[in-house]
């Protein structure tokens, strides 16, 4: 990999903590640096139409992200992947290389199995084991043992980047290398299930797409939360669904949450989901994140010490692809200034990490968040009733003023009902406790804050 592979890599890394799974997955997926010097970086897509939206939707947003590792980039510039064949340094802003395949990136990483449109470096021996993701893991295990007759449907739920896509394609790898040709696999993300359905429907072939999906023996649909009221995608799905169920064809669901906290799902898909085997992914605990950082650096042949790698594990405690984020971060440095790391440097660049991550909301953005999550009114969220379906989310509201904005005791209890500031206090220590034994608890607090960093 060369260093613009590995800068847009960072980027992307970056991006996708920043951007929705589907926006990513249209808009950036299928992106590509293709130069970088004189302080423009000129960025490759697929077509005109995703050129011209990236543009207008998410040019300040990537700038920023190269500039966050790259501070002599001063703008970018988009081209349509493919519109002429020959780069050079003086065509650079308006020739486009044609060395990947179209619709791909040209890292390994991003590149799919064209048969089971599975990741091949999503594997298992690569996904590391904690209490966080056992149960998880063990359902898997057992589905890929006896495919169709356990654990049908399996349902695997968690926060963003913790690792459900990794878990589900792993197991669909494993099976189509352990069956070979005799068990048919097929991953999709329900953003393409969709977009599947609307085709089909545009052009009169929708027999064709059921026979694509029903014709399966193993079906993987990740973020199934994304169909929830789309009739028709919903509808095709059911049908699908108890084809490939009545069949003993197995059928394995990821989301960000469980069945029942899905609100715009179909009453009859959440009922079948929840037929089936249900398993949830949390925080990774200390000693889980250290295994992580070990595994990916093994995986990539690159030596860490093993301050750097605590420095990173006590930073990043909630989601793993942050963790991946910040250590492509602090190995293109490395290979930038060919030199290694020393600790110094890399609190300074995990410092940085962490301040652009942070979520920049005012409390109005947060209010507003709980108020949606939780489908409560503003008025009544702030106000003074005592009423047990206020209580919960307005407790939230005031640890998360704590926990994002860092607003004092005194301030939030005003902010809230015009309470006394040791109501601030009992709220945000219990949550903070429960937080640490209430999984469904923890979903709750990962949703609307995943809800806040796309808001912003």
């Amino acid at each position: 990999m060369n260093d613009k592979e590995e800068l847009w890599l960072s980027v992307l890394s970056e991006l996708e903590l920043h951007v929705s799974k589907p926006n990513f997955l249209t808009w950036l997926k299928n992106s590509r640096l293709i130069e970088n010097q004189d302080g423009v970086a000129l960025v490759a897509l697929p077509n005109n139409f995703a050129k011209e939206w990236v543009e207008v939707k998410y040019n300040k947003l990537i700038l920023g992200s190269i500039r966050n590792i790259n501070r002599e980039t001063k703008r970018v510039e988009y081209v349509v992947e493919g519109s002429l064949s020959k780069p050079s340094t003086q065509q650079a802003r308006t020739r486009v290389a044609t060395d990947a395949p179209s619709g791909q990136l040209a890292f390994q990483e991003m590149r799919v199995n064209p048969k089971t449109n599975l990741n091949p470096r999503y594997i298992l021996n690569s996904f590391v084991v904690g209490s966080f993701n056992e149960l998880a893991h063990s359902a898997i295990s057992a589905v890929i043992e006896s495919v169709g007759t356990r654990y049908n449907p399996l349902f695997v739920y968690g926060g963003v980047g913790l690792g459900k896509t990794h878990l589900i394609q792993a197991a669909g790898n494993e099976i189509y290398t352990r069956y070979g040709g005799n068990v048919q696999v097929k991953y999709v993300t329900s953003e393409k299930f969709t977009n599947d359905i609307v085709w089909a429907i545009r052009n009169k072939r929708t027999e064709e797409i059921k026979q694509v999906y029903r014709n399966t023996d193993v079906l993987i649909v990740d973020d199934i939360q994304f169909i929830g009221g789309k009739e028709r995608t919903e509808e095709e799905f059911f049908h699908t669904f108890n084809t490939l169920h009545e069949n003993n064809k197995q059928i394995i669901i990821s989301s960000d949450r469980p069945p029942r906290a899905i609100p715009t799902l179909e009453e009859r898909l959440r009922s079948r989901f929840e037929g089936g085997m249900i398993v949830d992914i949390n925080f990774p605990d200390y000693e889980t994140r250290l295994a992580i950082i070990k595994t990916k650096l093994q995986e990539k042949g690159v030596f860490m010490e093993d301050d750097i790698i605590d420095l990173i594990a006590r930073k990043f405690q909630k989601n793993i692809r942050e963790i991946e984020g910040i250590l492509n971060k602090l190995l293109f440095y490395q290979t930038t200034y060919k030199k290694p790391l020393d600790l110094s440097t890399s609190e300074r660049i995990v410092s940085d990490a962490t301040q652009q991550s942070a979520v920049r909301v005012g409390p109005g953005q947060i209010v507003k968040a709980v108020s949606s999550f939780f489908e409560v009114s503003i008025g009544d969220l702030l106000g003074r009733a005592r009423n047990k379906e206020f209580v919960e989310p307005r407790q939230i509201v005031m640890f998360l003023f704590r926990d994002i904005l860092k607003m004092s005791y005194p301030d939030i209890a005003s902010r809230v009902g015009k309470r006394d500031h040791t109501t601030a206090i009992y709220a945000y220590k219990k949550i903070d406790k429960n937080l640490k034994e209430d999984r469904d608890l923890n979903q709750k607090i990962l949703m609307i804050k995943e809800g806040l960093n796309k808001s912003v």
